[in-house]
């Protein structure tokens, strides 16, 4: 997660001008230990995704316990079909979890150290259809943020329903980024 945080904030380093940051899923971990150092973001959104608090991991956020040795991967979900991408039609669904790749222990058991969106202004945007991160856990996770919207989607709205998707993440940004 550390290593993922360091690669978010390098690639805003990069970036000239406001910066609104789309963490999804897991990439809200490491998202929130990369903002809060980054003076060009202006606004971070949660799309179904961990706004963790500092000395919070994703295991001890769900109350799993912490592996002894975490050094190894844990595989894509067997049902990953039905629990990531539910209502994506077929084919889109069939090539997304094909790109599908194990996910190292540890980037689910490393803790926040800064917690970023204490900061920087946040939005989350909860999916209503989610079996991945349920929506109970998200709108917990919701209640962190400065303004929350939600999607009659599954864990993957830019995949089932990306019109709506970004139709929202416009509204949010141009409601944060300063005028022209």
């Amino acid at each position: 997660m550390l290593d993922d945080a360091d690669a978010i904030r390098d690639s805003l380093r990069r970036i000239d001008g406001p910066v609104v940051v789309i963490a999804h899923s897991y990439g809200g971990v490491p998202t929130t230990e990369a903002i809060a150092d980054a003076a060009n973001v202006v606004e971070a959104v949660y799309l179904a995704a961990f706004q963790l608090d500092v000395g919070e991991s994703v295991f001890t956020f769900l109350g799993k316990p912490v592996p002894d040795d975490d050094t190894d991967h844990a595989p894509p979900y067997e049902a990953a079909r039905r629990i990531l991408f539910d209502d994506v039609p077929e084919a889109d669904a069939a090539l997304a979890v094909a790109r599908l790749r194990p996910q190292s222990v540890r980037s689910f058991t490393e803790k926040v150290t800064t917690a970023g969106w204490r900061t920087v202004p946040s939005s989350y945007v909860v999916c209503d259809r989610d079996q991945a991160l349920e929506p109970s856990r998200q709108r917990e996770l919701a209640t962190r943020a400065d303004s929350v919207h939600r999607l009659p989607s599954s864990h993957s709205p830019f995949l089932s329903m990306p019109r709506q998707l970004a139709t929202l993440l416009g509204r949010i940004a141009t409601s944060t980024l300063p005028a022209p």
